[in-house]
């Protein structure tokens, strides 16, 4: 409904495909045609759990890691938001609170957090996170279906988007050397990176433009 109203193209800034990875945060097939046909860009996200769906943890590793949690007093991240609690609050429950009382402990009790989670790995290891190879299926897919002027790509690095190969800018250049193993152009590939973005901005800048001179 949003693509039949809009004069100007429109972009999802921060969604993977849903038929590789089936979250709501994500665009389904009928999405991507729909933001397709005015233009836009779907920027698809290195965002682990959006790009890969994860297999359950056996319960030993459940328990080991809830015992850290309640050892370090930090919440559940799978919790429930309670109502009428504070945005970005302790309260709050679900990932963003959890992110936010592990950001706030001290150094020292962090490098300890982090090495008590290091043991549970080794012992008890859990689903691999979604790597880069996982990411470009998704680009694959989006430019199969919509085409290559209709991609671009986007990170998510300030809530950790936990892709391996990707944990951050300096791994950057992984996604491109993917893309170039995939057989994508440089053309095509600086098209994934900004160029589609960039076209969409300026084409919804003049659609604003016109939209303000048709007011009386």
């Amino acid at each position: 409904q949003a693509a039949a109203l809009s004069r100007a193209p429109i972009i999802a800034s921060h969604s993977a495909v849903r038929a590789l990875c089936n979250v709501s945060r994500n665009m389904d097939d009928e999405m991507l045609k729909a933001l397709a046909k005015t233009g836009g860009v779907a920027q698809i996200v290195g965002f682990s759990s959006y790009i890969k769906t994860p297999k359950p943890d056996v319960a030993e590793r459940v328990a080991a890691l809830a015992a850290v949690r309640r050892a370090f007093a930090l919440p559940d991240p799978t919790a429930a938001p309670q109502r009428g609690a504070a945005p970005g609050g302790a309260s709050q429950g679900g990932r963003g609170a959890f992110q936010a009382a592990l950001q706030a402990l001290p150094a020292d009790r962090r490098a300890d957090y982090d090495q008590k989670l290091a043991e549970i790995d080794r012992r008890l290891p859990g689903d691999p996170s979604a790597n880069v190879s996982d990411f470009v299926n998704h680009i694959d897919y989006a430019v199969k279906l919509i085409g290559i002027d209709h991609v671009g790509i986007a990170s998510d690095f300030d809530g950790g988007g936990g892709v391996t190969g990707w944990r951050d800018a300096s791994d950057t250049f992984n996604v491109t050397l993917e893309l170039v193993r995939r057989g994508y152009a440089e053309a095509d590939i600086a098209k994934l990176w900004s160029g589609n973005l960039l076209r969409v901005m300026d084409d919804v800048q003049r659609v604003a433009a016109q939209i303000q001179r048709e007011r009386p």
